[in-house]
């Protein structure tokens, strides 16, 4: 019986491949498709369904069904047996379809004479195109191997539909990639960009899906599986001890060696599919099964398989990674994800960048953030929607992507970008004035930077200095501890290009969200409150000290700045502190120069610091308060979590008031005070910073001069007193009565 089977598998895809190269219209192919499959299945109907909006599916080909309801005959996702094959990605199996759950009466269609149904996804590596389908007036279940030929139908008309073989008239069957489409997203770093897509892994495309010779093809199989064990083998051999990229090395290989997947992907050449086609339709089957799951440890799994998967796709195929083609005019990234590394190494060459995952506490976000890139995260389908070339419209500010857009979009995003590039030509004109306000007050705008190629913005942006260099940068992008000679040389580089200006080097921030690729992963439920920053120095004292070394010499007698981050009692200060003091004594011993002046301080980023005892305040040299980790933990918001990160206001007045109390702590023990993050480069949110007492902010270096044109206009004192007004006649945000300020300025 099976082989009976596989033999009519084999004869019904090479039918659909003589269909395929007949040169007929999209329609006539399809309707020779519902054709070959009802007479091969011994049904009276087949029917193809596909997706003409996200929420709409259209009958566009049918046999045994009314003619007339081709085109005309839709339903709402989850409408009925076939909506709701749609939305789950499911089987439907059914002896009884009019008793069957969801089951919905189509009259156009003239099927309720049929009992039987069958309905099949058709589905390409997670994205859903339609639903294929065949009924009977039998009434029966269909078998396991009848299923299985549907399902090789469906995976037929997934690539050939990417293949663009079904254009035709209507919505439907209108062109694939070739639509305007409004992708929406979550803002990992602002900023406006237009150009050209850029695909990090361009998407493998299966052209020949039946094998005429089901030994050559497994052979062909083996091969590949050989060589792609070899080279998980390779990477694994190459690869540190104890990482959490072993691990994942691990899992690819108990994959690549995995009986099962090589099985049921010889299973599939058996039944006449080319190698390629076996290896597309495991992966498609595994990931329609895996992606239903809750667990995150299976859909991390699911990457695994999915990225092994492409791996062997691209040595059957020999469609690598490097396809040849250049760079485009002006190109803006896209990718599932993608590493630092890999991101340093485009560049300033890309003009931005989207990400289908990715955070907003990201690796790739953080270098996004030093490049001054505009980065939308979340982009779900970009992937799938976007070829390389297309012509694309990213907007950091809102979380929008526009692919394709049509001259309508076009125009209104390059009005809007032409008015951003107006501002910052009135900006350039006061980049060498002070902020200082129209009562007197002047407010110290400094730069946050990570990399050397920050350093330029220093001078055009107007920056009084750096208030945050992020250290871990250069401990991130590589694959094993950077040497202290190395981080030396690179923090006297960052002291000679700053010219004498101050920089606040902060000391290695890593865990939670910043994992070094050679330090082993830890299992925490929650990792913004583990083992994270100073925890780590002070836990693993040998890399703090060997950072503080190379601060001391690239330093060579310099001003130096030391700031530790995450620092949640005045305990882990001193001890910190003694650290420093240790690391001055040695170098002192060795006879290497020491720092002119040397200032310590410490990053409050956690509610608990701030009601720290008053001898920490008259001990720190300085405090800068880091107001995104502040703020999640104050609200009990997690930044990552899109649910609620937007949720709260940073002019709430709770939290403006918390801030009021810092800075009176700091005031009364004349500590200076500073605020870095991402409010503190939003204009609105600065000048009510500024109007509460905070005299020092630190952004990005594009927010300088916005920042200081606004304070240049505002009187502080009338802001506080607005800010005063509102939280005494109870309101939970000050936002409103601030901006009703601001609309009554000249």
């Amino acid at each position: 019986m099976v082989e009976r089977a596989e033999s009519e598998s084999r004869k019904l895809l090479g039918r659909l491949r003589d269909t395929m190269a007949n040169e007929t219209a999209g329609q006539e192919r399809l309707d020779q498709i519902t054709h070959l499959t009802a007479d091969s299945m011994g049904t009276e109907v087949c029917s193809i369904y596909l997706f003409r909006d996200e929420e709409t599916l259209e009958l566009c080909a049918t046999q045994g069904l009314k003619p007339e309801a081709v085109h005309q005959t839709r339903m709402k996702l989850g409408e009925g047996l076939v909506g709701r094959v749609a939305r789950t990605g499911k089987i439907v199996n059914t002896a009884n379809a009019p008793s069957a759950r969801g089951f919905r009466y189509m009259a156009e269609t003239g099927e309720e004479i049929y009992s039987s149904f069958l309905g099949i996804p058709i589905q390409r590596l997670g994205e859903k195109l339609g639903v294929l389908v065949v009924q009977s007036k039998q009434a029966r279940e269909f078998i396991a191997d009848e299923i299985y030929a549907l399902e090789v139908v469906a995976m037929v008309l997934a690539e050939m539909t990417e293949l663009g073989a079904f254009v035709g008239e209507g919505a439907a069957l209108r062109a694939r990639h070739t639509e305007p489409v409004l992708l929406r997203g979550s803002t990992a770093q602002e900023g406006t960009a237009e150009g050209h897509v850029w695909l990090h892994e361009p998407r493998v495309v299966v052209t020949n899906l039946v094998g005429d010779d089901p030994a050559r093809e497994r052979a062909r199989l083996l091969e590949a599986v050989e060589n792609l064990r070899i080279s998980v083998d390779q990477l694994l051999a190459g690869a540190v001890e104890d990482t959490e990229q072993v691990q994942v090395l691990e899992a690819y290989r108990m994959f690549a060696n995995s009986k099962g997947w090589l099985r049921r992907m010889e299973e599939n050449i058996d039944r006449g599919l080319s190698a390629e086609a076996a290896v597309e339709k495991e992966q498609s089957d595994v990931r329609a099964r895996m992606s239903q799951a809750n667990d995150p440890y299976l859909r991390e799994r699911l990457q695994d398989l999915d990225d092994l998967s492409n791996r062997l796709l691209r040595i059957l195929t020999g469609q690598g990674v490097q396809t040849g083609a250049d760079l485009p005019e002006s190109p803006i990234l896209v990718a599932r994800n993608i590493g630092p590394g890999e991101l340093l190494e485009y560049g300033r060459k890309l003009k931005g960048i989207i990400l289908e995952e990715g955070s907003v506490g990201s690796h790739a976000a953080i270098v996004a953030r030093a490049l001054a890139i505009p980065l939308v995260i979340h982009v779900k389908r970009i992937q799938n929607e976007a070829l390389n070339g297309d012509h694309v419209m990213l907007d950091g500010d809102q979380g929008i992507v526009h692919l394709r857009p049509d001259d309508t979009v076009v125009t209104a995003f390059r009005d809007k970008m032409a008015m951003q590039a107006k501002a910052q030509e009135r900006y350039a004109s006061i980049r060498d004035k002070s902020a200082i306000t129209l009562c007197g007050k002047t407010i110290r705008l400094d730069m946050n930077a990570g990399l050397m190629a920050d350093l330029p913005s220093l001078e055009s942006s107007g920056a009084e200095g750096v208030g945050l260099f992020r250290t871990e940068l250069q401990f991130l992008v590589r694959s094993q501890m950077p040497k202290r000679n190395e981080l030396a040389a690179l923090y006297a580089r960052v002291l000679d290009a700053a010219q004498g200006k101050r920089v606040v080097f902060r000391t290695l921030d890593i865990g939670s969200d910043k994992v070094l690729p050679y330090m082993q992963a830890q299992d925490e439920p929650n990792p913004a409150l583990g083992w994270r920053a100073i925890r780590v120095g002070l836990d693993k004292p040998g890399v703090m000290r060997m950072q503080l070394q190379a601060l001391l010499r690239a330093a060579n007698g310099r001003p130096l700045s030391i700031m530790f981050p995450f620092v949640a009692q005045y305990e882990e200060y001193t001890a910190a502190r003694a650290e420093v003091d240790k690391a001055i004594a040695r170098e002192s011993k060795l006879g290497h120069v020491l720092p002119e002046q040397l200032e310590i301080g410490a990053m409050l980023e956690t509610p608990s610091l701030a009601f720290a005892c008053k001898k920490f305040y008259e001990e720190v040299e300085f405090v800068s308060i880091g107001g995104n980790d502040l703020k999640q933990f104050f609200f009990a918001a997690d930044r990552e979590n899109e649910r609620v990160r937007r949720r709260y206001d940073t002019l709430n007045v709770s939290f403006l008031t918390f801030l009021e109390d810092i800075v009176a702590r700091c005031t009364a023990t004349n500590t200076p005070l500073s605020f870095c993050g991402e409010d503190a480069g939003r204009p609105v949110e600065a000048l009510c910073l500024a109007a509460i007492g905070l005299n020092a902010l630190s952004m990005r270096p594009a927010s300088i001069g916005p920042v200081k044109h606004l304070l240049r206009r505002c009187n502080l004192d009338d802001v506080r007193t607005v800010i005063h007004d509102a939280r005494d006649a109870g309101e939970q945000s000050v936002r409103p009565a601030v901006m009703e300020y601001l609309r009554g300025l000249s």
